[in-house]
Protein backbone atom coordinates (compact mmCIF):
# COMPACT_ATOMS: atom_id res chain seq x y z
CA UNK A 1 0.00 0.00 0.00
CA UNK A 2 1.04 3.59 -0.54
CA UNK A 3 0.99 5.14 2.95
CA UNK A 4 1.48 8.74 4.12
CA UNK A 5 2.82 9.39 7.64
CA UNK A 6 1.68 12.64 9.24
CA UNK A 7 3.66 13.73 12.27
CA UNK A 8 4.93 17.00 13.71
CA UNK A 9 7.21 19.15 11.55
CA UNK A 10 10.77 17.84 11.56
CA UNK A 11 13.52 20.06 12.94
CA UNK A 12 16.49 19.74 15.33
CA UNK A 13 14.56 17.36 17.56
CA UNK A 14 16.29 13.99 17.88
CA UNK A 15 13.32 12.05 19.16
CA UNK A 16 10.95 13.62 16.63
CA UNK A 17 13.23 12.86 13.69
CA UNK A 18 14.01 9.32 14.80
CA UNK A 19 10.40 8.34 15.45
CA UNK A 20 9.47 9.47 11.93
CA UNK A 21 12.42 7.53 10.51
CA UNK A 22 11.52 4.44 12.53
CA UNK A 23 7.87 4.30 11.46
CA UNK A 24 8.83 4.80 7.80
CA UNK A 25 11.41 2.04 8.10
CA UNK A 26 9.06 -0.39 9.86
CA UNK A 27 6.36 0.09 7.23
CA UNK A 28 8.87 -0.43 4.42
CA UNK A 29 10.06 -3.62 6.12
CA UNK A 30 6.41 -4.76 6.04
CA UNK A 31 6.45 -4.26 2.27
CA UNK A 32 4.64 -0.92 2.00
CA UNK A 33 5.45 2.21 0.02
CA UNK A 34 5.71 4.64 2.97
CA UNK A 35 6.06 8.43 2.56
CA UNK A 36 6.60 11.31 4.94
CA UNK A 37 3.71 13.77 4.59
CA UNK A 38 5.49 17.12 4.63
CA UNK A 39 3.11 19.34 6.62
CA UNK A 40 5.37 22.28 7.47
CA UNK A 41 3.89 24.36 10.31
CA UNK A 42 6.83 26.68 11.03
CA UNK A 43 7.09 28.50 7.72
CA UNK A 44 4.56 31.13 6.72
CA UNK A 45 3.67 31.22 2.99
CA UNK A 46 5.19 34.34 1.39
CA UNK A 47 1.80 35.75 0.42
CA UNK A 48 0.68 35.63 4.07
CA UNK A 49 3.68 37.48 5.52
CA UNK A 50 2.24 41.04 5.17
CA UNK A 51 -1.07 39.99 6.73
CA UNK A 52 0.51 38.06 9.61
CA UNK A 53 3.01 40.87 10.28
CA UNK A 54 0.24 43.49 10.32
CA UNK A 55 -1.72 41.41 12.86
CA UNK A 56 1.33 41.01 15.09
CA UNK A 57 2.14 44.74 14.97
CA UNK A 58 -1.48 45.58 15.84
CA UNK A 59 -1.51 43.16 18.80
CA UNK A 60 1.86 44.35 20.09
CA UNK A 61 1.61 48.12 19.72
CA UNK A 62 -2.14 48.77 19.73
CA UNK A 63 -3.44 46.08 22.08
CA UNK A 64 -0.24 45.87 24.12
CA UNK A 65 0.08 42.11 23.73
CA UNK A 66 3.27 40.12 24.30
CA UNK A 67 3.98 39.23 20.70
CA UNK A 68 7.32 38.26 19.18
CA UNK A 69 7.39 39.94 15.79
CA UNK A 70 10.16 37.66 14.53
CA UNK A 71 8.49 34.42 15.54
CA UNK A 72 7.55 32.33 12.50
CA UNK A 73 8.34 35.14 10.05
CA UNK A 74 11.97 36.17 10.10
CA UNK A 75 13.76 33.27 11.80
CA UNK A 76 13.84 30.82 8.88
CA UNK A 77 17.56 31.38 8.24
CA UNK A 78 18.29 30.98 11.95
CA UNK A 79 16.34 27.71 12.11
CA UNK A 80 18.17 26.41 9.03
CA UNK A 81 21.55 27.05 10.67
CA UNK A 82 20.60 25.37 13.95
CA UNK A 83 19.16 22.34 12.15
CA UNK A 84 22.01 21.98 9.64
CA UNK A 85 22.92 18.40 10.59
CA UNK A 86 19.32 17.43 11.29
CA UNK A 87 18.32 18.51 7.79
CA UNK A 88 21.05 16.28 6.38
CA UNK A 89 19.65 13.31 8.31
CA UNK A 90 16.11 14.12 7.18
CA UNK A 91 17.07 14.51 3.52
CA UNK A 92 19.04 11.25 3.61
CA UNK A 93 16.90 8.93 5.73
CA UNK A 94 13.35 10.29 5.91
CA UNK A 95 12.43 9.64 2.32
CA UNK A 96 10.43 9.76 0.17
CA UNK A 97 8.56 12.95 1.01
CA UNK A 98 5.47 14.57 -0.43
CA UNK A 99 5.54 18.15 -1.69
CA UNK A 100 5.45 20.69 1.13
CA UNK A 101 2.03 21.68 2.47
CA UNK A 102 2.04 25.01 4.31
CA UNK A 103 -1.65 25.23 5.19
CA UNK A 104 -4.80 23.23 5.76
CA UNK A 105 -6.22 24.64 2.54
CA UNK A 106 -3.28 23.29 0.55
CA UNK A 107 -3.80 19.85 2.11
CA UNK A 108 -7.50 19.92 1.22
CA UNK A 109 -6.80 20.73 -2.43
CA UNK A 110 -3.53 18.87 -2.96
CA UNK A 111 -3.36 15.73 -0.88
CA UNK A 112 -5.99 13.81 -2.81
CA UNK A 113 -3.97 14.12 -6.01
CA UNK A 114 -1.17 11.99 -4.51
CA UNK A 115 -3.28 8.79 -4.49
CA UNK A 116 -2.42 7.42 -1.07
CA UNK A 117 -4.17 4.28 0.16
CA UNK A 118 -3.79 5.22 3.83
CA UNK A 119 -2.71 8.00 6.17
CA UNK A 120 -1.12 7.20 9.52
CA UNK A 121 -1.08 10.00 12.10
CA UNK A 122 1.77 9.73 14.58
CA UNK A 123 3.78 9.34 16.50
CA UNK A 124 4.87 12.08 18.91
CA UNK A 125 2.58 14.70 20.47
CA UNK A 126 0.46 15.20 17.37
CA UNK A 127 -2.70 15.49 19.47
CA UNK A 128 -1.34 18.05 21.92
CA UNK A 129 -3.25 21.26 21.30
CA UNK A 130 -0.53 23.67 22.46
CA UNK A 131 1.89 22.13 19.95
CA UNK A 132 -0.33 22.18 16.86
CA UNK A 133 -2.70 25.01 17.86
CA UNK A 134 -4.93 26.11 14.98
CA UNK A 135 -3.87 23.08 12.93
CA UNK A 136 -5.31 20.56 15.41
CA UNK A 137 -7.92 19.10 13.06
CA UNK A 138 -5.23 18.39 10.44
CA UNK A 139 -3.92 15.76 12.85
CA UNK A 140 -7.35 14.18 13.01
CA UNK A 141 -7.32 14.11 9.18
CA UNK A 142 -9.92 16.83 8.82
CA UNK A 143 -8.47 17.64 5.38
CA UNK A 144 -9.83 14.35 3.99
CA UNK A 145 -13.31 14.63 2.53
CA UNK A 146 -16.05 12.99 4.64
CA UNK A 147 -17.10 11.18 1.47
CA UNK A 148 -13.63 9.63 1.08
CA UNK A 149 -14.27 6.00 2.02
CA UNK A 150 -11.21 4.54 0.28
CA UNK A 151 -8.33 6.20 2.16
CA UNK A 152 -7.68 4.36 5.42
CA UNK A 153 -7.41 6.61 8.48
CA UNK A 154 -5.11 5.29 11.19
CA UNK A 155 -3.28 6.67 14.20
CA UNK A 156 -0.11 5.01 15.41
CA UNK A 157 1.17 5.89 18.90
CA UNK A 158 -0.42 9.33 18.73
CA UNK A 159 0.16 11.27 21.95
CA UNK A 160 -1.80 13.90 23.87
CA UNK A 161 1.44 14.50 25.78
CA UNK A 162 -0.34 14.80 29.11
CA UNK A 163 -3.12 13.19 31.10
CA UNK A 164 -4.83 16.60 31.40
CA UNK A 165 -7.43 17.61 28.83
CA UNK A 166 -6.25 20.71 26.94
CA UNK A 167 -8.96 21.00 24.25
CA UNK A 168 -11.75 23.56 24.26
CA UNK A 169 -15.34 22.33 24.06
CA UNK A 170 -15.47 23.12 20.34
CA UNK A 171 -12.15 21.39 19.65
CA UNK A 172 -13.36 18.36 21.57
CA UNK A 173 -16.54 18.25 19.52
CA UNK A 174 -14.72 18.65 16.20
CA UNK A 175 -12.05 16.04 16.96
CA UNK A 176 -14.60 13.62 18.41
CA UNK A 177 -16.47 13.69 15.10
CA UNK A 178 -13.30 13.25 13.05
CA UNK A 179 -11.88 10.34 15.05
CA UNK A 180 -15.05 8.35 14.49
CA UNK A 181 -14.01 8.09 10.83
CA UNK A 182 -10.71 6.38 11.72
CA UNK A 183 -10.33 2.73 10.77
CA UNK A 184 -7.98 2.10 13.71
CA UNK A 185 -6.76 4.18 16.65
CA UNK A 186 -3.67 3.63 18.78
CA UNK A 187 -1.97 5.91 21.29
CA UNK A 188 1.43 6.02 22.96
CA UNK A 189 0.37 6.41 26.60
CA UNK A 190 -2.02 4.45 28.78
CA UNK A 191 -3.59 7.79 29.77
CA UNK A 192 -4.31 8.36 26.07
CA UNK A 193 -6.44 5.22 26.01
CA UNK A 194 -8.53 6.67 28.82
CA UNK A 195 -8.80 10.11 27.17
CA UNK A 196 -9.99 8.61 23.88
CA UNK A 197 -12.68 6.67 25.73
CA UNK A 198 -13.77 9.52 28.01
CA UNK A 199 -13.65 12.44 25.56
CA UNK A 200 -14.26 10.78 22.19
CA UNK A 201 -16.14 7.59 23.05
CA UNK A 202 -13.54 5.75 20.97
CA UNK A 203 -11.51 2.68 21.90
CA UNK A 204 -7.76 2.90 21.34
CA UNK A 205 -4.87 0.44 21.46
CA UNK A 206 -1.82 1.19 23.63
CA UNK A 207 1.35 0.71 21.53
CA UNK A 208 5.05 1.51 21.83
CA UNK A 209 6.77 4.54 20.34
CA UNK A 210 7.87 3.86 16.73
CA UNK A 211 11.55 4.09 17.69
CA UNK A 212 11.07 0.90 19.70
CA UNK A 213 10.00 -1.01 16.60
CA UNK A 214 13.66 -1.10 15.57
CA UNK A 215 16.56 -2.78 17.36
CA UNK A 216 19.70 -1.28 18.89
CA UNK A 217 21.76 -2.90 16.11
CA UNK A 218 19.66 -1.04 13.53
CA UNK A 219 20.53 2.30 15.10
CA UNK A 220 24.17 1.31 15.59
CA UNK A 221 24.38 0.72 11.85
CA UNK A 222 23.59 4.41 11.30
CA UNK A 223 26.62 5.54 13.31
CA UNK A 224 29.63 6.31 11.09
CA UNK A 225 32.94 4.71 11.94
CA UNK A 226 35.53 5.67 12.83
CA UNK A 227 34.38 8.42 15.12
CA UNK A 228 34.76 9.81 18.57
CA UNK A 229 34.09 7.30 21.32
CA UNK A 230 32.33 8.58 24.40
CA UNK A 231 32.91 7.39 27.93
CA UNK A 232 31.07 7.94 31.16
CA UNK A 233 27.66 9.37 32.04
CA UNK A 234 25.57 10.72 29.18
CA UNK A 235 23.57 13.76 30.28
CA UNK A 236 20.72 14.48 27.88
CA UNK A 237 18.85 17.27 29.64
CA UNK A 238 16.45 19.60 27.83
CA UNK A 239 15.68 21.94 30.73
CA UNK A 240 18.76 22.23 32.95
CA UNK A 241 18.38 23.79 36.39
CA UNK A 242 20.20 23.72 39.74
CA UNK A 243 18.25 20.73 41.04
CA UNK A 244 19.16 18.62 38.00
CA UNK A 245 22.79 19.72 38.35
CA UNK A 246 22.71 18.33 41.89
CA UNK A 247 21.48 14.99 40.56
CA UNK A 248 24.22 14.93 37.89
CA UNK A 249 26.92 15.75 40.43
CA UNK A 250 25.66 13.12 42.88
CA UNK A 251 25.60 10.38 40.25
CA UNK A 252 29.03 11.33 38.88
CA UNK A 253 30.52 11.23 42.38
CA UNK A 254 28.87 7.92 43.23
CA UNK A 255 29.93 6.18 40.00
CA UNK A 256 33.30 7.91 39.66
CA UNK A 257 32.70 8.55 35.98
CA UNK A 258 33.13 11.63 33.75
CA UNK A 259 30.08 13.40 32.34
CA UNK A 260 29.45 14.16 28.67
CA UNK A 261 26.53 15.43 26.58
CA UNK A 262 25.54 15.25 22.92
CA UNK A 263 22.64 17.69 22.56
CA UNK A 264 24.57 20.94 22.11
CA UNK A 265 23.10 24.38 22.67
CA UNK A 266 20.18 24.47 20.22
CA UNK A 267 17.57 25.64 22.75
CA UNK A 268 19.51 28.72 23.89
CA UNK A 269 17.78 31.50 21.91
CA UNK A 270 20.15 34.10 23.40
CA UNK A 271 23.18 32.54 21.67
CA UNK A 272 24.06 33.27 18.01
CA UNK A 273 22.84 30.59 15.57
CA UNK A 274 26.32 29.26 14.69
CA UNK A 275 26.84 28.35 18.36
CA UNK A 276 23.49 26.57 18.53
CA UNK A 277 23.96 24.06 15.71
CA UNK A 278 22.54 20.74 16.91
CA UNK A 279 25.05 17.86 16.68
CA UNK A 280 24.26 15.16 14.09
CA UNK A 281 21.62 12.57 14.89
CA UNK A 282 24.26 9.89 14.39
CA UNK A 283 26.44 11.43 17.14
CA UNK A 284 23.43 11.56 19.44
CA UNK A 285 22.94 7.83 18.89
CA UNK A 286 26.65 7.23 19.48
CA UNK A 287 26.28 8.85 22.89
CA UNK A 288 23.63 6.32 23.93
CA UNK A 289 25.59 3.43 22.46
CA UNK A 290 28.76 4.34 24.40
CA UNK A 291 27.28 5.60 27.68
CA UNK A 292 27.80 3.68 30.88
CA UNK A 293 24.90 5.53 32.53
CA UNK A 294 22.29 8.04 31.31
CA UNK A 295 20.60 10.96 33.04
CA UNK A 296 17.76 12.51 31.04
CA UNK A 297 14.59 14.58 31.34
CA UNK A 298 13.54 13.58 27.83
CA UNK A 299 10.95 10.99 26.85
CA UNK A 300 13.03 9.77 23.92
CA UNK A 301 16.16 9.92 26.05
CA UNK A 302 14.45 7.34 28.28
CA UNK A 303 13.36 5.32 25.24
CA UNK A 304 16.87 5.05 23.82
CA UNK A 305 18.31 4.20 27.23
CA UNK A 306 15.97 1.19 27.17
CA UNK A 307 16.77 0.31 23.55
CA UNK A 308 20.52 0.35 24.24
CA UNK A 309 20.12 -1.31 27.67
CA UNK A 310 21.77 1.51 29.61
CA UNK A 311 21.09 2.05 33.31
CA UNK A 312 19.43 5.45 33.54
CA UNK A 313 17.57 8.03 35.57
CA UNK A 314 14.55 9.79 34.07
CA UNK A 315 14.02 13.18 35.69
CA UNK A 316 10.31 13.96 35.46
CA UNK A 317 9.52 16.99 33.35
CA UNK A 318 6.03 18.28 34.33
CA UNK A 319 6.18 21.14 31.82
CA UNK A 320 6.66 18.73 28.93
CA UNK A 321 4.20 16.12 30.28
CA UNK A 322 4.65 13.49 33.00
CA UNK A 323 2.17 10.96 31.59
CA UNK A 324 4.61 10.09 28.81
CA UNK A 325 7.32 9.08 31.31
CA UNK A 326 5.16 7.10 33.70
CA UNK A 327 3.40 5.20 30.90
CA UNK A 328 6.68 4.23 29.24
CA UNK A 329 8.50 3.21 32.43
CA UNK A 330 5.55 1.34 33.93
CA UNK A 331 5.19 -0.68 30.73
CA UNK A 332 8.70 -2.07 31.24
CA UNK A 333 8.63 -2.31 35.02
CA UNK A 334 11.06 0.58 35.34
CA UNK A 335 8.91 3.01 37.30
CA UNK A 336 11.56 3.33 40.01
CA UNK A 337 13.84 5.02 37.45
CA UNK A 338 11.61 8.13 37.46
CA UNK A 339 12.65 10.85 39.93
CA UNK A 340 11.55 14.43 40.51
CA UNK A 341 14.34 15.73 42.78
CA UNK A 342 17.79 14.88 44.10
CA UNK A 343 16.11 13.77 47.33
CA UNK A 344 14.62 10.80 45.44
CA UNK A 345 18.05 9.27 44.74
CA UNK A 346 18.80 5.97 46.44
CA UNK A 347 21.22 3.07 46.05
CA UNK A 348 18.91 1.12 43.73
CA UNK A 349 19.20 3.83 41.07
CA UNK A 350 22.86 2.99 40.44
CA UNK A 351 22.31 -0.68 39.66
CA UNK A 352 21.49 -2.05 36.24
CA UNK A 353 17.89 -3.14 35.50
CA UNK A 354 17.07 -6.74 34.65
CA UNK A 355 17.59 -6.24 30.93
CA UNK A 356 16.63 -9.81 30.05
CA UNK A 357 13.17 -9.18 31.48
CA UNK A 358 12.92 -5.73 29.89
CA UNK A 359 13.98 -7.02 26.46
CA UNK A 360 11.48 -9.88 26.63
CA UNK A 361 8.70 -7.36 27.30
CA UNK A 362 9.97 -5.15 24.46
CA UNK A 363 9.82 -8.12 22.08
CA UNK A 364 6.19 -8.74 23.09
CA UNK A 365 5.30 -5.08 22.54
CA UNK A 366 7.01 -5.06 19.13
CA UNK A 367 4.92 -8.04 18.06
CA UNK A 368 1.75 -6.36 19.31
CA UNK A 369 2.56 -3.09 17.52
CA UNK A 370 3.28 -4.79 14.21
CA UNK A 371 0.10 -6.83 14.60
CA UNK A 372 -1.84 -3.58 15.11
CA UNK A 373 -0.36 -2.04 11.95
CA UNK A 374 -0.93 -5.16 9.89
CA UNK A 375 -4.54 -5.49 11.03
CA UNK A 376 -5.24 -1.76 10.56
CA UNK A 377 -3.88 -1.78 7.00
CA UNK A 378 -5.63 -4.96 5.84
Amino acid sequence: MKIAILTLSLYANYGGNLQAYALLTALKEMGHDAWYLNRERHRVPSWQVPVVLAKRIFKKFVLGGKVKLRSGLFNQRERAIVAKHSREFISTYIQPQTPEFLSTASLVTGFGKLDFDAVIVGSDQVWRQRFVKDNLTDYYLGFLAPSDSTTKRISYAASFGTSDWEYSDQETKDCRALIQRFDAVSVRESSGVELCEQKFGRQAEHVIDPTMLLTASHYTALIPNPGESFNGILVYILDLDDEKKRVIDAVAEKLGLPVFQVNGNAADRSAPPHLRVAPPVEEWLRGFRDAQFVITDSFHGSVFSIIFNKPFLAYGNPTRGMARFSSLLDMFGLGERLISSSADLNGDHFSSPDWERVNARLSEEQQHARWFLKKALE
